[in-house]
């Protein structure tokens, strides 16, 4: 069994301005810069045979490169439980496109539907015993995030390996936008 998502992957120039802001936060597990990515459709955990036409499916989505910004911060969960903050992403609607074709390939590869609402952000920081006023604080801060435009030109296939530090991602297939 393969923990499969398909994300695009944010630029070395927009990761630096997110993790300029990975501190003052106790509690978070800050996320490497190259873990950055916007989850367009998380598959979990699929068999290799699924996982094949998977591939095959993810290969024959169509979207033209497009423009993405993030835009602002937000936690999930409230107050001491909250398990996550993240930046977000202004809207866009070949993204919304794109995510919806790579449900569509899950579909078509025999998965179920995903029943959770997409919501596309970059996740920043998993947080453990988070501070309410710590969290809120590290929020106001960081309210007017915005980094420029950058292209996206491909998105990714992505396998996650669990480990007790954190998940670890490959990149085991790029698929060009055109």
């Amino acid at each position: 069994m393969l923990r499969l998502f398909a994300a695009v992957e944010i630029p070395p120039e927009a990761a630096e301005e997110l993790t300029s802001r990975m501190r003052d936060l106790p509690g978070a597990r800050w996320q490497a810069s190259e873990k950055l990515h916007v989850t367009l459709r998380f598959f979990g955990e699929v068999r290799e045979d699924c996982a094949a036409d998977l591939d095959a499916e993810l290969a024959r989505v169509v979207c033209r490169p497009f423009e993405l910004a993030l835009r602002g911060v937000g936690v999930f969960g409230e107050g001491s439980e909250a398990r996550a903050v993240w930046a977000g992403v202004e809207e866009s609607e070949p993204l919304k496109v794109l995510a919806g074709r790579c449900e569509s390939a899950a579909r078509r590869a025999g998965l179920k539907a995903d029943k959770r609402a997409w919501r596309p952000h970059v996740t920043m920081a998993y947080l453990k015993a988070p501070e309410p006023e710590r969290v809120a604080g590290w929020l106001g801060t960081h309210a007017l995030l915005r980094t420029p435009p950058f292209r996206v030109t491909w998105f990714g296939l992505w396998s996650s390996t669990l480990h007790p530090d954190g998940s670890r991602y490959d990149l085991e297939r790029e698929y060009p936008l055109s």
